[in-house]
């Protein structure tokens, strides 16, 4: 008995040997799944994939205003349909047209085929036919009369707390009767309600006469 104990000992004892590299790449299969399981980012849902960029309500015909510190609005703008977007605050605008109420002078209109509002309401991108139009100003005590303001093109960078529209892109001015063409874009200052333009400027200028409607 003793005898055949120990051959059955020994007979385990080979098998377990003979399973011994098996065991060992088990194991090893096993810590090796853990660890990249565990170093693994956890894939975002299928909602959370969604929500990368789709929006989360339309208005239409909508408005946005805001209100300078005296509680006077200083700017709103409109929009034929009005798209906003979860993930970053942004919206997108048809139709969009912004009306810029600086104290003590006429609203300045600035229009687009479409247009992009940024998430913090800081920058209003306006893209295809974009116009910045000003009215004629009667003189005042302190300012001469201004004649009625058009500025096109194909792009305007509205910067709203600068109070300043910008573009890179050719740009044409009409002013009163004057006519001015530059490929190098412009700045217009809303405070100041004037447009430089950068480069070179082409175009003619005239005068407006005396006693005439500018």
């Amino acid at each position: 008995m003793q005898l055949n104990a120990h051959k059955i000992k020994t007979g385990l004892l080979r098998s377990i040997l003979r399973l011994m590299p098996l065991i060992l790449m088990g194991t090893l299969t096993l810590v090796t799944f853990w660890l990249v399981k565990k170093n693994t980012p956890a894939e975002k849902s299928a909602i959370e994939r969604v929500r990368l960029h789709e929006p989360d309500y339309t208005i239409v015909n909508g408005s946005l205003s805001a209100l300078n510190e005296l509680g006077s609005t200083k700017y709103r703008v409109l929009g034929k349909k009005v798209i906003h977007y979860d993930d970053d605050a942004s919206i997108d605008i048809e139709k969009p047209r912004m009306r810029l109420f600086p104290p003590e002078k006429s609203p300045v209109t600035v229009k687009s085929d479409t247009g992009h509002l940024d998430g913090d309401l800081t920058i209003l991108d306006l893209l295809g036919n974009a116009e910045i139009f000003r009215p004629p100003q009667a003189a005042t005590e302190t300012e001469p009369a201004r004649p009625r303001m058009l500025a096109r093109s194909s792009y305007f960078k509205v910067l709203i707390n600068d109070d300043v529209i910008e573009t890179d892109k050719p740009i044409t001015l009409e002013q009163g009767m004057s006519v001015m063409h530059s490929n190098d874009g412009g700045i217009f200052n809303n405070i100041e309600q004037s447009l430089v333009l950068s480069g070179q400027v082409r175009g003619r200028i005239e005068r407006s006469q005396q006693g005439t409607q500018p």
